[in-house]
């Protein structure tokens, strides 16, 4: 039996997948209110392919727990925040969590450490508790995720994996249990190698976005299309330039880089002013704004609305949400009334938030597009006599009141 530590967005669809394909799976989370609506049949968060998948692991037995469990295997996928101030990584719910997995676990059970980690963290943090405990006998693996929201299900399917541990058995031990239900290859390597892999897998990501965005802003100050000069550099061979965009979100490419600025000071410099690039593009945005009312000659903010709250389209997931970060941003400059709406949340979770879009239209002159959602594409018609700022590229031909990054 496999316990999976941590049901959300990472944990639930792992659980799920093991369930599903014949291992018995029990899921334990601390939230007392999520462990309850998994147990009666509901799932927590929309993702494509999900419900189906949660009906199979049901079909197959899988159940849900505040408790954790006595057995040979644990998979603990829990949230790893970094430090505001230093940004090194915040290990202290992987820390709880093998301690309570310490509580309960036999003699040489194995710990698979899901959540993503900056290269050193077992060493540091975890080793150091098996040794006060004397607990030598626990294998540690670590076997970082590589699924995006909006895709997850397919990804935890076919995705190549990698699988860092202390010695080949163990490991080879673990990518059975994976390969369960993964098509894609999976490596076996050192727990290091294994931790540094995602982080830099990331990281690689936030410097190119980075890049996009810089250009953004360089073309912006001489008044050249930066969308046209992607499209034409992109048709080198050798060039692949991503697209700029609001900022960054989701619990991944706005996070995990920073693991390597804290923990490799003076070292890691280039991806310390990628990460500032794209963290200061909520403000950038909102500047825009600003000035694209002061040309349009617009003074009331409350005809003002932004088109999504989710950190990318077609998902439910806010986390380090762009669009929070610039209304954070505008309350930070004493500013206020821009209405907001996303068809993907539907509570309340911001001032003068709305949950139709006729009457989100209707209530407006100036709309900001910061997510790209489906419903928007389909119903750009509906902004023909608004203003528009466009950070997505969602809008495509003429639009006499278009702006863009």
């Amino acid at each position: 039996m496999i316990n999976v530590i941590g049901l959300g967005y990472i944990g639930l669809p792992t659980a799920l997948m093991l369930s599903a394909h014949g291992v018995e799976v029990i899921g334990t989370d601390y939230n007392v209110g999520l462990v309850k609506t998994l147990s009666s049949g509901k799932t927590t968060f929309k993702e494509t392919g999900l419900e189906d998948l949660f009906q199979k692991a049901l079909d197959s037995g899988i159940t849900f727990t505040t408790e954790y469990q006595i057995t040979d295997t644990y998979v603990v996928s829990v949230p790893t925040p970094y430090d505001q101030f230093s940004k090194k990584i915040d290990a202290r719910y992987v820390v709880a969590a093998v301690k309570e997995v310490l509580r309960v676990a036999p003699f040489g059970a194995v710990i698979v450490i899901e959540s993503t980690i900056s290269p050193g963290t077992i060493d540091k943090s975890i080793r150091p508790i098996l040794a006060r405990e004397r607990r030598e006998d626990i294998q540690l693996v670590h076997a970082p995720e590589r699924i995006i929201p909006g895709n997850m299900v397919y990804e935890l399917i076919h995705n190549n994996r990698t699988i860092g541990a202390d010695d080949k058995e163990t490991g080879e031990k673990v990518k059975a249990l994976y390969s369960s239900f993964c098509r894609g290859e999976i490596v076996v390597t050192t727990i290091k190698v294994a931790e540094m892999t995602k982080v830099v897998e990331n990281t690689f990501r936030a410097v190119n976005i980075a890049f996009a965005n810089e250009l953004a802003k360089i073309c912006r100050h001489d008044d050249m299309d930066v969308y046209e000069i992607i499209k034409i550099c992109n048709m080198h061979p050798r060039v692949n330039i991503l697209q700029p965009g609001p900022g960054v979100g989701g619990h991944c490419i706005s996070v995990d880089p920073w693991f390597l600025v804290g923990d490799y000071p003076g070292l890691a410099n280039v991806i310390n002013e990628a990460m500032k690039t794209n963290d200061e593009m909520p403000d950038y945005v909102l500047n825009r704004i600003y000035e694209i009312m002061q040309e349009r000659n617009m003074r009331d903010f409350s005809r003002v609305g932004i088109y999504g709250l989710t950190y990318k389209e077609n998902v439910d997931d806010m986390r380090e949400s762009p669009t929070l970060q610039l209304l954070d941003s505008q309350k930070r400059h004493l500013a206020a009334g821009l209405k907001v709406y996303d068809p993907f949340i539907t509570q309340d979770v911001v001032d003068n938030q709305y949950h139709d879009l006729d009457e989100f239209i209707g209530s407006v002159d100036f709309v900001v597009i910061m997510v790209g959602h489906d419903e928007i594409k389909s119903n750009i018609e509906k902004l023909d006599r608004k203003v528009i700022l466009d950070t997505r590229s969602v809008v495509k031909g003429k639009h006499v009141n278009l702006y863009t990054l």
